[in-house]
C-alpha cells in the first residue's frame, strides 16, 4: 500500500523525542484522507486501522531505511533466516509496543472519538503460519531486530492461510483462509527485486567451443517471484530489519494470440498454474499432486531466497571466499533444505567453481534447526518427484550422497549396514530422499531446541552422525518474545510488574526474578489474583461470544491449546473429564473444584483421527455443559480458529496449562513457557522444555506427572499391552466404553468408535493408557492447591517471576554468539 504525501503541519514531540498523541491524531487523519480517499464521516473501522497502521508504519520505515543503510555502508555479515511459515499474528500492537509509542497512539485514536480496542480489531492474523514453527521464527526476528543484529527473514507470501476453522455439529470444517483479500498495511511490495524460477525440464550435458563438457539444466518451465516485505520493529531500539516473503506469478500471464481466438480461459491458464505455487500454507499431500505442489512450493522459496542474498552480496562483493564470512543461513527444520542443493548447483553450473571449492563455501554457509523427533515427521521425497521437477539437483543429491558414503565408508570400513543407514537415499520402493539428513551433513552446526530433545537426537535419531561428526550436534532451547507474550498479551499484569521492578524488563526478561521478593506478600498476590480474574472475566466473555457458553470465572481455567495431534493427547484430558464427569453423576454431592476445560487446536485436514478427537470434545463438552445433575462443576469449551490473537486471549486468563504429551515425543513446546510466564501452573509430563520449566520454577511449583522417557523405553521394548491397563483400572475401562458406545453422538453411533480404536486394537502408540491413573493424581493435587488461594498466588507468582531464561533474546544470542558468529550494528 502506497503512502501519501502529508499536509505541511508543525511537529509536536513528546519529552523524550518521540511523536506526541496530536502528531499522531494528524498522521491518521492525514491518511485516512490523502491515502484511503474517505472522509471521517464515513470512514469505517476498517479504515482508522488502515490509517492508524500507516501513521506508525511511517515512523517504522524511516528507522528501517536508516537501519539498511548501516547494514549496507559496514557491508556487515547478515543471518538469513529460511522458514516456510512464520505466524505473524497482528501486528499493529505489538509494533505500537516495540516502537515505544503506544501510549501516544492510543490517545490519539481516543481523541479522533474511537474506541482503540474495536479499531485493533479489525486487523487479521496473517495467515503465514500453522503451530509452533511459525511462531518461534516470528519470536525470533522480534528478538533478532530488538538485539541489533543484522538479519532478513525468508519465507512464502500465502495467499490463503492453512484454513479457518469452523466447529459445525461438533466437527471440524475448513474453510479457506483469504487472509490477504485486501491489501495489507504492513507489506511492501518490492517488483525490482523479482526473481525468476525454473522447473521440470531435463539435464543434459553440453560441449563448449575448447570441448569441456558440463551440465546444463534445458526445457525448464519458469515462474516468477515477487517479494513483499514486512518491517521487523525492534524493541528500546532504532534497528527494523524485514522479512522478505516471496509470491509466485507466471512468467507468461496471458496469451493475446490464443484471447483473439476466443480462448478466453486458456489465455491465462499460465497466470492460474503461475499462481497456485504460493496459494496455500501446506497444501494436502494425500495426492502426487499435492506432493509436487508442496515440493515445488519448497523450491520456489529457497531459490528465490538464494538468488536474493547473491544480489545483496555482489553489491559490495566479488570475491566467493568473502562469501561464508558474510552470509549465515539458518534452515529452519528440513522444509527449505533444498536451498543447499541450490547453491551447490548455482556454483557449479553458474559460477564455474570445482566441486570442493563450492562444497566448502556451503558447508561454511548453512546451520540446521531440528524440530521434531517423530521419524515420520522428517521429510522424504520420493527419487521419481524430483527427478521430475528439479532433473538437476537430483543429480546433485547422488553425487553429494556419493561422496558423504566414501566418508562412511573411511569412518566405518566394511560396514555397508552403516552406509544403508547414513545414505541419503533411502532403498524404500520408490526410492526417498532423506532431507533431514543431507541438512545434516551440509551444515556446520545442527541444533535441538530443548535439552531433552537435543539428547535424543544424538541418542537415537541421528546417533551416527553425532558420532560421525563430533560436536556438530548443539543445544538451543527455545524462547518467547515478552513483548509479545506479556506486555502485548497482558497489560494488566505487565503494569503490576513494571509498578513493582519498574521498567526495562520487557528487554533483560531475567529482571524478573526481583518479583520473587513478592510471591509471599499479600497485598502483591491480591493484586496478581484480581488481575488473573479480571483477565478470566474478560476470556469468559469472548467464550461467550465465540460458543454461547457460559462459564464462570471463579473456576479453574485449564487450557490446553496447540496443535491437534495424538502425541499431544488431548484424548488424555479429554478421557480425565469424562472421568470427573461420571464421578459427579454417581456422586452429585462430590467435593471438587468447578473447571473449566478450554480447548484451541487445527487438525490437519486429512488426519482423520485428530478429527475424531475434536469431534469427541465437542461431543462431550455438548452434553456435559447442558447436564443440570452436576451443578456447573464442570464446562468444556472448544473455541474454534484457534491462532495468535485467541491466544493472546486465553493465555492471560489461565490458570492451569496442560503440556502432557508422551515424554521423548514434544521437541520443545513453547506455549508451555507462555502460560507460564502469565502465572499459569504447567500440569505436564518430562518432555521437551518442560524439563528446564521444572529446573527455573521449582518442582514444588509444577505438576509432573507420568512416565519418563527411560520408561517409555522400557515398556516399549517389554511390549506396552493397552489391554492390560484397561482391565486393571474400572474408571478408565468404564470411560473409554462410554466415550466409544456412540452415547454423546447418537446421530452418529459408531463416529468416536475410531478414537477408542485407536486407544485399543491401535495399540494406543502414544500410551494415553499408560499415565492415565497418574494424570488422575496429578489433577487431584492441582485441585487441592486451588483451594488455598495464597498458596497458588505464590506458586503462579514463582512461575511468573522464574521465566527469565526463556526469553527468545536469550536464545537468539547464543545462535548469535555460537551458531552465526554475529555481532549487533547500533543503528544510530
Amino acid at each position: 500500500m502506497k503512502s501519501s504525501k502529508r499536509s505541511a503541519r508543525p511537529a509536536v514531540t513528546t519529552a523524550n523525542g518521540g511523536p506526541s498523541a496530536t502528531d499522531f491524531r494528524d498522521a491518521i487523519h492525514d491518511h485516512l484522507k490523502f491515502t484511503l480517499a474517505r472522509d471521517p464521516d464515513s470512514a469505517t473501522k476498517r479504515d482508522w486501522w488502515i490509517s492508524t497502521s500507516l501513521a506508525v508504519r511511517d515512523r517504522i520505515l524511516d528507522r528501517m531505511i536508516r537501519t539498511m543503510a548501516a547494514h549496507n555502508q559496514k557491508n556487515t555479515r547478515r543471518v538469513y533466516y529460511l522458514s516456510l511459515e512464520y505466524l505473524m499474528g497482528r501486528l499493529l500492537t505489538n509494533n505500537l509496543i516495540n516502537a515505544g509509542v503506544r501510549d501516544q497512539a492510543v490517545a490519539a485514536v481516543k481523541d479522533l472519538g474511537l474506541d482503540p480496542e474495536k479499531i485493533f480489531d479489525e486487523e487479521a492474523d496473517m495467515g503465514l503460519g500453522n503451530g509452533g514453527l511459525g511462531r518461534l521464527a516470528a519470536c525470533f526476528l522480534d528478538s533478532l531486530a530488538t538485539l541489533d543484529l543484522p538479519a532478513v527473514g525468508y519465507g512464502i507470501h500465502y495467499e490463503f492461510g492453512l484454513f479457518r476453522q469452523e466447529i459445525l455439529n461438533g466437527q471440524q470444517v475448513e474453510h479457506p483462509d483469504n487472509w490477504s483479500h485486501y491489501d495489507d498495511p504492513w507489506e511492501i511490495v518490492r517488483p525490482e527485486y523479482t526473481q525468476t524460477v525454473r522447473l521440470y525440464g531435463r539435464a543434459e550435458t553440453r560441449f563448449d567451443d575448447f570441448g569441456n563438457s558440463r551440465m546444463e539444466w534445458v526445457d525448464a518451465s519458469t515462474v516468477l517471484g515477487v517479494p513483499f516485505d514486512i518491517p521487523i520493529c525492534g524493541f528500546g531500539t532504532n534497528t527494523v530489519n524485514f522479512l522478505r516473503l516471496w509470491e509466485s506469478k507466471a512468467s507468461e500471464e496471458f496469451d493475446f494470440q490464443i484471447f483473439n481466438a476466443g480462448g478466453y480461459v486458456e489465455a491465462v491458464r499460465e497466470k492460474a498454474i503461475g499462481e497456485t505455487i504460493s496459494k496455500v500454507l501446506y497444501p494436502n499431500d494425500q495426492t502426487e499432486s499435492g506432493k509436487e505442489l508442496r515440493l515445488v512450493q519448497q523450491y520456489f522459496f529457497v531459490s528465490c531466497s538464494l538468488q536474493d542474498i547473491i544480489r545483496r552480496f555482489h553489491k559490495n562483493n566479488g570475491d566467493w571466499k568473502d562469501f561464508p564470512e558474510l552470509v549465515a543461513i539458518q534452515l529452519n527444520d528440513t522444509h527449505p533444505t533444498l536451498a543447499v542443493v541450490e547453491l551447490m548447483r548455482i556454483f557449479l553450473d553458474e559460477e564455474g567453481m570445482g566441486w570442493e571449492d563450492a562444497w566448502a563455501i556451503v558447508s561454511k554457509v548453512f546451520a540446521y534447526t531440528n524440530h521434531t523427533l517423530l521419524p515420520e515427521a522428517l521429510e522424504k521425497w520420493s527419487v521419481p518427484l524430483i527427478e521430475k521437477v528439479l532433473p538437476r539437483h537430483l543429480q546433485l543429491i547422488y553425487e553429494i550422497n556419493a561422496r558423504h558414503l566414501e566418508e562412511v565408508e573411511a569412518r566405518w570400513p566394511g560396514d555397508d549396514g552403516k552406509k544403508t543407514d547414513l545414505s541419503l537415499i533411502e532403498e524404500s520402493n520408490p526410492k526417498k530422499v532423506r532431507m533431514a539428513y543431507l541438512a545434516v551433513i551440509a551444515s556446520h552446526t545442527v541444533n535441538g531446541v530443548a535439552a531433552l530433545h537435543t539428547e535424543l537426537l544424538k541418542k537415537h535419531l541421528f546417533a551416527d552422525f553425532d558420532e560421525m561428526f563430533p560436536g556438530r550436534l548443539t543445544n538451543k532451547t527455545n524462547g518467547i518474545t515478552p513483548r509479545r507474550w506479556l506486555a502485548g498479551c497482558n497489560p494488566r499484569l505487565s503494569a503490576l510488574i513494571t509498578d513493582k521492578i519498574g521498567p526495562g524488563w520487557e528487554k533483560d526478561l531475567s529482571r524478573l526474578k526481583q518479583l520473587e521478593k513478592w510471591a509471599g506478600n499479600a497485598a502483591f498476590q491480591k493484586a496478581f489474583l484480581r488481575i488473573k480474574h479480571e483477565n478470566k472475566v474478560d476470556l469468559a466473555g469472548v467464550i461467550h461470544r465465540l460458543t454461547g457458553i457460559e462459564v464462570d470465572p471463579s473456576a479453574i481455567f485449564d487450557v490446553q491449546i496447540k496443535r491437534l495431534h495424538e502425541y499431544k493427547r488431548q484424548h488424555l484430558n479429554l478421557l480425565h473429564i469424562l472421568g470427573l464427569y461420571r464421578r459427579l453423576l454417581q456422586n452429585p454431592d462430590l467435593d471438587i473444584t468447578p473447571r473449566v476445560f478450554i480447548f484451541g487446536a487445527k487438525a490437519a485436514p486429512g488426519y482423520e483421527m485428530a478429527k475424531a478427537i475434536i469431534h469427541a470434545i465437542c461431543a462431550v463438552g455438548e452434553a456435559i455443559n447442558n447436564d443440570a445433575r452436576i451443578g456447573g462443576k464442570l464446562k468444556v469449551v472448544f473455541l474454534p480458529d484457534y491462532g495468535v490473537t485467541l491466544a493472546e486471549k486465553i493465555i492471560p486468563a489461565a490458570d492451569v496449562s496442560e503440556q502432557i504429551s508422551t515424554a521423548g515425543k514434544e521437541a520443545s513446546g513453547t506455549g508451555n513457557m507462555k502460560l507460564a510466564l502469565n502465572g499459569a501452573l504447567t500440569i505436564g509430563t518430562l518432555d521437551g522444555a518442560n524439563v528446564e520449566i521444572r529446573r527455573e520454577v521449582g518442582d514444588e511449583n509444577i505438576f509432573i506427572f507420568g512416565l519418563t522417557v527411560e520408561e517409555v523405553e522400557e515398556l516399549r521394548r517389554s511390549g506396552y499391552d493397552p489391554f492390560a491397563f484397561y482391565h486393571r483400572n474400572d474408571e478408565l475401562r468404564a470411560v473409554i466404553d462410554w466415550l466409544g458406545s456412540g452415547y454423546f453422538t447418537p446421530n452418529q453411533p459408531n463416529h468416536l468408535g475410531m478414537v477408542k480404536a485407536g486407544l485399543l486394537s491401535g495399540g494406543d502408540p502414544f500410551l494415553v493408557l499408560a499415565d492415565y491413573a497418574a494424570y488422575s493424581e496429578a489433577q487431584e493435587a492441582v485441585d487441592r492447591a486451588y483451594r488455598d488461594p495464597k498458596q497458588w498466588a505464590r506458586m503462579a507468582i514463582l512461575n511468573t517471576a522464574r521465566m527469565g531464561w526463556f526469553s527468545s533474546d536469550r536464545t537468539i544470542a547464543d545462535y548469535a554468539k555460537e551458531i552465526w558468529k554475529l555481532k549487533p550494528v547500533k543503528v544510530k
